[in-house]
């Protein structure tokens, strides 16, 4: 049954990918609104395996000085909230395309309000006057459907990298693999490692990767 609804799930933004990248865009984010109409939906911060995936991610992480961190899909600020309190010094961003998610997100991150910035942005068209030192993308990149999203999201993901940078995407095992190929099949970085935690009751895969130095 979980298989099931996971396709409907899937089949259904992938049919939303057939708008224009605009339409897509205002449908998303009427959309995780209304998701949202309810605090934490997706209990990131209370399920053991969510908190168990940050531990993962954080943990594949180079060690390198990160002075600007940019987080795709934030949501209500969970793991933020977590990279707040891991990289003392750095700056964080944090993007999603839901506003009534991004509130409680800064609910979250009050106490470092001095170094946090949350964005109301659709990845398709977010644009920034910085390069970030560690960019994350998690259970985002499935949304966007068709092939040619994925090309550009990946594409602009890449260019969001300082030189140096460091690009994470995790996404649920198999389906990363088609998720991120599009970030491997160019020269704009290269891949670092990959955890895949097969054991997990819905498998991922942690993919880290780095931008040349400048």
């Amino acid at each position: 049954m979980k298989e099931i609804t996971e396709l409907l799930h899937r089949t259904f933004f992938r049919s939303l990918s057939l708008l224009s990248s605009r339409g897509q865009g205002a449908v998303l984010r009427r959309y995780f609104d209304w998701w949202h109409r309810r605090p934490d939906p997706w209990h990131m911060g209370t399920d053991a395996y969510e908190q168990a995936k940050y531990a993962a991610t954080l943990a594949q992480l180079p060690d390198l000085p990160y002075r600007r961190i940019l987080e795709v899909g934030c949501s209500e600020g969970v793991f933020t909230e977590q990279l707040v309190t891991a990289y003392p010094e750095a700056h964080v961003t944090g993007v999603d395309i839901s506003e009534r998610a991004l509130a409680r997100a800064a609910e979250r991150v009050e106490k470092a309000a001095d170094r946090t910035l949350l964005l109301p942005a659709d990845i398709l068209r977010f644009t920034s006057e910085h390069r970030y030192d560690l960019v994350f993308c998690s259970e985002t990149l499935y949304y966007l459907g068709r092939r040619d999203r994925l090309r550009r999201a990946s594409a602009r993901l890449t260019g969001l990298l300082a030189p140096g940078g460091v690009l994470v995407l995790v996404h649920p095992w198999p389906e990363a693999r088609r998720l991120h190929r599009f970030v491997e099949s160019g020269r704009a970085v290269s891949r670092l490692s990959e955890l895949v935690e097969r054991e997990a009751h819905r498998p991922f895969a942690v993919s880290v990767y780095q931008a040349p130095p400048g």
